[in-house]
């Protein structure tokens, strides 16, 4: 168990904390808990490449660890009313499109290896930066009105993107095309 990993593991128990601060309206709490999970995200990864304590199972562990919190969040601010149903419905579809196809290519004994892809990295980003903003205006009764909007409307695009992304490479790599073999 690497200090890395300890510190993937602190923020996928801060995930409930999170939620939990959410669900009670404790919006300066749950900013404290995303902002600290956010940072520890930081943390972990400079330590893991500085001293060289990358492992397999960090590597699995730390995109679950994001993937748990940002979709945590999306859920509870959509049912809350601070996130449109259809950006969160389109997040969630996105990711388990991705998820479902990891395990159908695996189960077909074609496994795919899970590249992030530039749009996607994009994607995660905008949705940390939406995430941050709505309950930092929670937090602090704030309104960044013309910050939101687009942020939901960017984050809305990217994820469609991403989502298509994946699924052009993941139909290249099933279908051959992608491994240099076949080329049609």
């Amino acid at each position: 168990m690497t200090i890395p990993n300890l510190i993937t593991m602190l923020r996928v128990v801060l995930v409930p904390a999170v939620v939990m601060a959410m669900l009670q309206a404790h919006w300066d709490w749950a900013f404290a808990g995303f902002v600290v999970a956010g940072i520890s995200d930081g943390v972990d990864g400079f330590i893991a490449r500085r001293f060289n304590q990358q492992s397999r199972f960090g590597a699995y562990l730390d995109p679950i660890a994001d993937k748990l919190l940002l979709v945590s969040v999306f859920v509870v601010m959509g049912i809350i009313g601070q996130l449109p149903l259809w950006l969160v419905v389109t997040m969630v579809s996105r990711d388990a499109l991705i998820v479902c196809a990891v395990l159908l290519s695996t189960a077909m004994a074609h496994p795919v290896e899970m590249k992030p892809l530039l749009v996607s990295k994009a994607n995660t980003a905008v949705q940390i930066v939406l995430a941050a903003v709505v309950l930092g205006e929670l937090a602090f009764a704030v309104h960044l009105d013309p910050l939101r909007p687009g942020l939901i409307l960017l984050s809305g695009v990217l994820t469609v993107a991403s989502a298509a992304a994946y699924l052009v490479a993941w139909l290249r790599h099933m279908s051959g095309y992608g491994e240099g073999g076949k080329s049609g």
